[in-house]
C-alpha cells in the first residue's frame, strides 16, 4: 500500500466510529470550507488544506511522500526523537518503510485542542444539554490550547524529515474506535456493578496484557461493589475534558464513567457528585485504538508491524 492509501484508510475508520454520526462530521467538513472560502487572501497560505476532508486535526502524514509504498511499519503510543533514531538504527538492519505514532507530533499536536469540541456531542447523547456541554469544555479547550503555545512540537518531525523517514500520526481515529469497542461491550452486556466493569476490560486481550504489566484498570472513584448505572466511555476528543463534567453527568442516568486516565482534580469532582470512575488504562487503550485502526488498514493488503514505544499487535481480523 501506499501512504498515502494508509493515511485515507486510518482516516476513515475514525469517521465510520465517529461517536457524532456521519451527518455532524459532514457539518464540520462544510465549515471547514466555509472558513477557507471566507478567508483573506494574507491568510489563505496559512490554512491547513486537510481539513476539509479529514475531520481530525490530530491526524496527519507528517514527513514524506505519501506516493511511498509501504510494506514494513513501526508502529508505537509516543515516537519522537528518541524513536525516530530508533527506526534509523533498525533501518540499517532491515527494511522499514513508515514510522507511525497514536499520539501527535507537528502540527497534529499543536492543533490537539481542535478536536476537543467532539466531547460535546458525546456528553449530549448521554444526556447533558448542549449548549452546557459547550458551555464546561470552552474554558478547558482554551486551557489546552494555550498549554500547547510555547511546546517546541516539530522536534521528531524534524528528526525524521532529516533522517528521510516517512512519519505519521493516527490520534483520534484509533480514540474513535476504542470509545466505539467498549461502548459496544457495556451497552450489550450491561454490567451489574462497578466491578463488573473493570472485569469486563480484562476480558480484552490488550487490557489483559496491561495487567499482567502491572497497569490493570483501576476503580478510582466509587467502590467496586457500587451498582454501575448507564457506563460511558470516555476516551475520544483529543484530551481530558472539563472536570465540570461529572456535576453534570450527576444529573443524568450515568452512574459510570470509563476513561483512559483522571486527573487527581477530577477524581475528585466524581467522588464529590458520586459517579463511579474506572481509569481503564491510558497506554493499553491506545493499543486496542490502534489495533482496531490497523485491522481497517490490512485489510486492504498485509502490513510488516514492528512494535516499539508500548504497542503490542493485536489483531481481530
Amino acid at each position: 500500500m501506499k501512504l498515502a492509501d494508509i493515511y485515507r484508510i486510518a482516516v476513515q475508520a475514525g469517521r465510520d466510529a465517529d461517536p457524532r454520526g456521519a451527518a455532524r462530521i459532514e457539518k464540520e467538513l462544510a465549515a471547514a470550507k466555509k472558513e477557507q472560502d471566507e478567508l483573506k487572501e494574507k491568510d489563505q497560505p496559512f490554512f491547513d488544506a486537510e481539513r476539509l476532508t479529514n475531520p481530525y486535526a490530530d491526524t496527519r502524514i507528517l514527513n514524506g511522500d505519501p506516493e511511498t509504498e509501504v510494506r514494513t511499519v513501526i508502529v508505537g503510543i509516543d515516537m519522537e526523537v528518541g524513536e525516530i533514531l530508533l527506526a534509523d538504527r533498525l533501518r540499517e538492519k532491515r527494511s522499514l518503510d513508515l514510522v507511525l505514532t497514536h499520539h501527535p507530533e507537528g502540527r497534529a499536536l499543536a492543533k490537539l485542542g481542535d478536536v476537543m469540541g467532539m466531547q460535546a456531542d458525546i456528553l449530549n447523547a448521554f444526556g447533558v444539554p448542549i449548549a452546557t456541554a459547550e458551555g464546561i469544555l470552552a474554558g478547558r479547550i482554551a486551557e489546552v490550547s494555550r498549554r500547547l503555545l510555547p511546546v517546541n512540537h516539530t522536534r521528531a518531525v524534524d528528526a525524521a524529515r532529516l533522517l528521510g523517514l516517512p512519519f505519521m500520526c493516527v490520534h483520534t481515529p484509533g480514540d474513535n474506535n476504542v470509545v466505539a469497542h467498549l461502548q459496544a461491550i457495556f451497552d450489550a452486556k450491561k454490567p451489574d456493578t462497578v466491578g463488573e466493569v473493570a472485569d469486563l476490560l480484562l476480558e480484552i486481550p490488550e487490557y489483559r496484557h496491561s495487567a499482567g504489566l502491572g497497569v490493570p484498570p483501576r476503580v478510582v472513584a466509587g467502590a467496586e461493589k457500587n451498582r454501575a448505572g448507564r457506563v460511558l466511555v470516555d476516551m475520544t476528543g483529543g484530551t481530558e475534558g472539563s472536570k465540570e463534567v461529572f456535576e453534570k453527568l450527576a444529573r443524568t442516568d450515568v452512574g459510570t464513567v470509563v476513561c483512559m486516565h483522571l486527573s487527581e482534580e477530577h477524581i475528585k469532582e466524581a467522588e464529590k457528585h458520586h459517579v463511579n470512575a474506572v481509569i481503564a488504562g491510558h497506554i493499553a487503550s491506545d493499543n486496542l485504538g490502534i489495533n482496531l485502526v490497523l485491522d481497517a488498514v490490512e485489510k486492504h493488503g498485509p502490513l510488516e508491524i514492528l512494535e516499539a514505544s508500548g504497542f503490542k499487535r493485536v489483531k481481530r481480523s
